[in-house]
């Protein structure tokens, strides 16, 4: 039986093919981790150069790449507000406003505590036209005054027939009722009226119309019409003045009348549930209250100086003259 011989290859030692794989795996991983530090995204370092560090330890230089260029928008730069502007007030709006100055306003009518008094100069700050310390010219006529009845002012007969009529524009609405009067001629000779009637028509501004008996008083009553002066005179004596309620006054309606003052009259008043009411003052020289306010209470009258009489007590009889004890003071 004829043997086949085999051919062995000879058999290698276990430690030299050990050495070979070993070797050939550390050069692979030599090469991976090479491969690695490369392309790693932080290997910039301070200095501008990424170092990258080879299997065997040697240090490789990397030049640094350029940045790339970026394509998206530039940020807008941030927008700041300025406040809100506020207005600076101009020279003319800064400037304070004058307050308008207060005036006096005369009511009539039924208004509490009655109107507020017009200002006038000197001593009698309620006076009207006709004031005290003030001469006036003009001329002096007469009429046939006959029993001294006067007959505008409603004072009725009376023997005192030393009177006279005033001009429409001093009679001022009766406000020169009563009134005493000093009249002076050129020659020096003076008499003293009271006002008891209007001089309506062709009198004029400062002219007083006297009864005959007080024109004869100055100068003779041929002349007819002669230049005068007069002022306002203040009685030294005076009897205590009264008050009469016109016919067909009631607690309804009521007119009152002042006579006998010694000083021109200002207003007159009446007192109400709501205070002091000034009553409006008629050209025949009556106050009246339309609607009967205070018609039978207490009265309270004023002179042109200011100066008030309270008169309580005064019954509603028409057309009576009642006495007071009062009497305004001289001046």
């Amino acid at each position: 039986m004829a043997s086949h011989s085999q051919r062995r290859s000879p058999r290698r030692s276990p430690l030299r093919r050990r050495g070979v794989i070993v070797g050939a795996t550390a050069a692979a991983v030599a090469l991976v981790i090479s491969l690695v530090m490369a392309l790693r995204p932080d290997h910039q370092a301070d200095d501008g150069y990424g170092a990258a560090t080879s299997a065997a330890g040697a240090r490789v230089i990397v030049p640094p790449t350029a940045p790339e260029p970026t394509t998206s928008s530039p940020k807008k730069p941030p927008v700041t507000r300025s406040p809100s502007p506020t207005a600076t007030p101009t020279a003319a709006a800064a400037r304070p406003r004058p307050r308008p100055t207060p005036t006096a306003t005369a009511t009539s009518g039924a208004s509490g505590g009655g109107a507020a008094a017009r200002p006038a100069s000197g001593d009698a700050p309620l006076a009207g036209r006709i004031r005290p310390g003030t001469t006036y010219q003009g001329v002096a006529t007469f009429y046939g005054a006959g029993n001294g009845e006067g007959h505008a002012c409603s004072y009725g007969p009376s023997s005192d027939v030393m009177t006279a009529a005033m001009n429409t524009a001093d009679y001022e609405t009766s406000m020169a009722c009563g009134a005493y009067i000093l009249v002076r001629a050129a020659s020096g000779a003076s008499v003293t009226v009271r006002i008891t009637n209007e001089c309506p028509g062709d009198c004029a501004p400062g002219q007083l119309d006297l009864s005959a008996p007080a024109f004869a008083k100055i100068a003779d009553p041929v002349a007819g019409r002669i230049p005068i002066t007069w002022s306002l005179l203040s009685p030294a004596t005076a009897e205590p003045l009264s008050i009469r309620y016109k016919t067909g006054s009631s607690q309804y309606w009521c007119g009152i009348q002042v006579i006998g003052h010694r000083n021109p009259l200002a207003r007159l008043e009446v007192r109400t549930g709501g205070g002091w009411v000034r009553l409006a003052r008629t050209e025949y020289n009556y106050f009246l209250s339309e609607q009967g306010s205070g018609c039978g209470g207490s009265i309270r009258i004023s002179d042109i100086y200011g100066e008030q009489l309270t008169l309580d007590g005064i019954a509603v009889r028409p057309d009576v003259v009642q006495a007071t004890r009062v009497q305004f003071a001289a001046h």
